[in-house]
């Protein structure tokens, strides 16, 4: 069984996938891995977005500058749509072909864009890390240290909360502490245990 887990940025899906794969030993493969691996030097992907940007979009070893990235895209939503049809194949395929080599009873799929790229067909079932919009905000200001005004650009970008609500078989509520959220973390690993073992609880 493949279930993805997804929430806005700021929400705690680190915290939430971290939980599953040390306390519980479950395979899980990170999409935003995947989007770096796939832009590595070498890769055509990097080639493509350097001739479309110039080398600008560069730091000075070759490896690819992605806030410069990341601003020039968000700005523009032209941009921002060559780019997702270019690399969401590549990351596809990358996420596919380790998923595949999951041992755990079932693997997770981490990925903030799970709904908008269409990656939640990949998965049984979808949990949704679920957050207010001004903790999103807080919290990934003071972690990234951007401006609140880029947070929103990206939040924009992301599907809207109730419609990731939507897509959602599980909740996990990311408004308290930690321990909060990895008691709910450890009930739904029970749970889908007892799924996978025909048990509905």
């Amino acid at each position: 069984m493949i279930i993805g887990l997804t929430g806005g940025i700021g929400s705690g899906k680190s915290a939430a996938a971290d939980r599953f794969a040390l306390a519980h030993g479950i395979h899980v493969v990170d999409a935003d891995l995947k989007s770096r691996v796939v832009v590595e030097p070498g890769r055509p992907a990097l080639g493509a977005i350097v001739d479309r940007f110039g080398d600008a979009i560069l730091l000075p070893e070759g490896t690819l500058n992605r806030p410069a990235l990341r601003e020039r895209v968000f700005q523009d939503p032209e941009q921002r749509l060559w780019l997702e049809g270019l690399l969401h194949p590549l990351i596809a395929e990358e996420i596919r072909n380790d998923l595949a080599s999951a041992t755990s009873p079932y693997a997770l799929l981490v990925s903030p864009l799970l709904v908008e790229s269409g990656q939640y067909r990949m998965t049984e079932r979808v949990i949704v890390v679920d957050v207010p919009e001004h903790i999103q905000l807080v919290r990934t200001s003071s972690r990234d240290g951007v401006a609140e005004q880029q947070v929103r650009a990206i939040m924009q970008a992301q599907a809207q909360r109730d419609e990731r609500l939507r897509h959602a078989d599980d909740v996990l509520t990311n408004e308290g502490s930690l321990a909060e959220l990895h008691q709910q973390v450890d009930a739904l690993h029970q749970r889908y245990l007892a799924l996978l073992e025909g048990v509905t609880k």
